[in-house]
Parts: structure tokens; C-alpha cells; sequence
């Protein structure tokens, strides 16, 4: 890809008294004086105006299978160009990318190459993927870099995909709702504790966020959670979340359950059981949800997709690999049932 590179005034901010300005991007809403940085350490305060610090640095490029991030009901079998800025507004003790994610938060430089939105877009043409998607770090703390990719790669029939911890505010959400067509967010428990020791945050503006976009856009959601052991594993804590989902949509949000293994702070704790991962899918069935998927662990159970109706396996999945794929313009070919999510074929499969 070409390189460029260029400084850039962020998004979704606005002036306040004494040259400090109010961030609007995350449900921190930071206050920053004059030379100082917002909570992700990478939006910063110069001479009144916000400025984004990572606009072209783009710490990681390539593409993956769409059932990486994980999306098992958006245009299966296809390829999306993967990108990521580094820095996050999270601070996650758990946190699998923390090299990146984290860069800015130890006052390092932030590392990166820059590239231009066009290039960013006709590398994806390029690589016969059929979405760009905004993941690894926290995509909200890039998004002027992932709005404007994200418009040109609407007008060259790409789509849009972030993997968000959801903290995004409604303006933010509104911001990219234009040209943003899918997301999946990270539900990481559901208790305010958790969030306050784990990931210094909390859990209210992400379940309002799901909230939002599930009744305000038509934004596809799919939600995932790392169940860590002894954190947020416990069969009451799994139904509340589960209870949430199903709530939302009758049943029709994807869950993603993800078996966490020993990484960065919490690198001392033993990845979690797979009885444990067993007992959260049989949890998540019991709530009503009809889509539950298992991530991280060897099992034939959790990875197919099948109708809720009639029971037809209609995606047959191997890892990230799809087998077969018989859902016919969003329909269950044997019943009829229409199925939740966006399943126009990829054009190589």
C-alpha cells in the first residue's frame, strides 16, 4: 500500500471554557485541558482543537476470515480486510492484542505506518475481500480514520465491520451509522466490579450501546464474552447475560462464547474449563437464545449454525473454514424460516 502521511482533527468533540475541550467518541466523555490526552492516550488537546495521535498509524493490516472476528451471520465464507490503529480506551487485564492496544498508555511512540484511506480500500479490492473491518484495538479511538475508509469503501461495494468494546457514545454511533454495517461487541460480563478491576470502566454505557443499536439501527450485531475463571463464570452471572441478549431480539442475537486463555496481567490463571464453556452454551440455550457459537476450544458443538424452526444444519463450519452453506436468499431451505443476519453469498464461494 502507498504510504501518507498527515495530521487530522478529530471527530465528535466540542470547545468549553478555558481552551478545554469535551470528547464526545467514548462514554468517557473526557474534559482535556490544553496539551493534555484523553483516557486512550491518543486524542489530545492542542491549542484548543482535538487532535487525533493515530490517525496513519496502522499497526496491523491483512486479511482474515470473516468468522474471525467473530461473524457467523454476516457473508460467511468471505474474506475482510482486516486493519488497526494502536490504542484503546480500555485497559483490560486480560487484553489478547495489549502490545498494541496498550502502546499508547506506557507514553511510548505510537508505532505504525501511514496510509492513506484510498490505499486502505484498494488493498482490500485487492486481496477479494468483501468488507474492511476495524478490529484488534478498540476501532472507536481510530474512527476518523475508520469513517473516512469507511465511506469509500461503501461506494465500492465493500462493507463495514467493527469489533468494539462498546463504549461508543450515540453520537458515535450515529456517526458511522451511515456507513457502518455490522459490529460485534464484547459483553465481557455483567457487573459493575468486573469492569472496574479488570478493564477500569463500566458495564451501564455498554449495555446501553447494545441497547441502542439493536433497536435504533440496522446495524448487524453479533456479542461475545471471554469467560475468565472465577471472574464472570458463574451459571448466574451466564444467564443474566444471556437473559439480555434474548431480551433484546426474541432470541435472534448471535452469541459468541469464548474460553479464555492466560494472557498479559492475568497470565498466571489457567485457561478456563471446557465444562465451563459447555455449561454457559447450554445456559445460553435455555434463556432462548437460537444462535450460541463457541470460540477458543476444540468441540463439535457451538460451531454449526442451524434453523431454529425445523433444525436443518444449513452452515457447517471447520475452525474459520465453511463446509457448506445452504441458507437461500436469508431463508431455511427446508422450512422457510427466516434466518437473522446477512447471508448474500461471497462471490468465490
Amino acid at each position: 500500500m502507498e504510504k501518507q502521511r498527515n495530521i487530522k482533527e478529530a471527530v465528535l468533540w466540542h470547545s468549553e471554557k478555558e481552551d478545554k475541550v469535551r470528547c464526545e467518541l467514548c462514554s468517557f466523555r473526557c474534559l482535556i485541558s490544553p496539551g493534555k490526552l484523553g483516557n486512550c492516550a491518543v486524542r489530545q488537546n492542542i491549542g484548543g482543537k482535538l487532535y487525533s495521535l493515530n490517525y496513519y498509524s496502522v499497526c496491523s493490516a491483512g486479511v482474515d476470515p470473516i468468522e474471525k472476528k467473530p461473524l457467523y451471520h454476516f457473508l460467511p465464507g468471505s474474506g475482510s480486510f482486516s486493519i488497526a490503529c494502536p490504542g484503546c480506551n480500555f485497559k483490560c487485564d486480560f487484553c489478547q492484542n495489549w502490545q498494541i492496544s496498550q502502546m499508547a498508555q506506557s507514553g511510548g511512540s505510537l508505532e505504525g505506518s501511514a496510509y492513506s484511506p484510498e490505499a486502505i480500500i484498494r488493498a482490500a479490492i485487492d486481496s477479494h475481500c468483501r468488507s474492511v473491518a476495524y478490529t484488534y484495538t478498540e476501532p472507536t479511538i481510530f474512527m476518523e480514520l475508520a469513517s473516512e475508509c469507511g465511506q469509500l469503501a461503501r461506494k465500492k461495494g465493500l462493507k463495514n465491520i467493527f469489533v468494539s468494546n462498546g463504549y461508543m457514545t450515540k453520537e458515535a454511533v450515529d456517526f458511522s451509522r451511515g456507513w457502518l454495517d455490522a459490529i460485534n461487541v464484547d459483553l465481557k460480563a455483567f457487573s459493575e466490579n468486573y469492569y472496574r478491576r479488570l478493564c477500569k470502566a463500566t458495564l451501564k454505557p455498554v449495555l446501553e450501546t447494545i441497547e441502542y443499536i439493536a433497536r435504533n439501527t440496522d446495524i448487524w450485531m453479533e456479542i461475545t464474552t471471554l469467560i475468565v475463571p472465577g471472574e464472570n463464570d458463574s451459571p448466574e452471572e451466564l444467564m443474566r447475560i444471556a437473559e439480555f441478549i434474548a431480551n433484546l431480539s426474541d432470541g435472534e442475537i448471535p452469541w459468541h462464547i469464548s474460553r479464555f486463555y492466560p494472557n498479559y496481567k492475568m497470565d498466571g490463571i489457567d485457561a478456563t474449563p471446557g465444562q465451563t464453556i459447555m455449561n454457559a452454551y447450554e445456559i445460553a440455550k435455555s434463556a432462548g437464545l437460537k444462535y450460541v457459537y463457541i470460540g477458543n476450544l476444540a468441540t463439535s458443538i457451538g460451531q454449526n449454525t442451524a434453523c431454529p424452526s425445523c433444525g436443518e444444519i444449513l452452515i457447517e463450519r471447520s475452525g474459520y473454514k465453511i463446509l457448506k452453506n445452504s441458507v437461500k436468499n436469508g431463508f431455511c431451505p427446508k422450512c422457510n424460516k427466516k434466518i437473522s443476519g446477512f447471508f448474500e453469498k461471497n462471490k468465490n464461494f
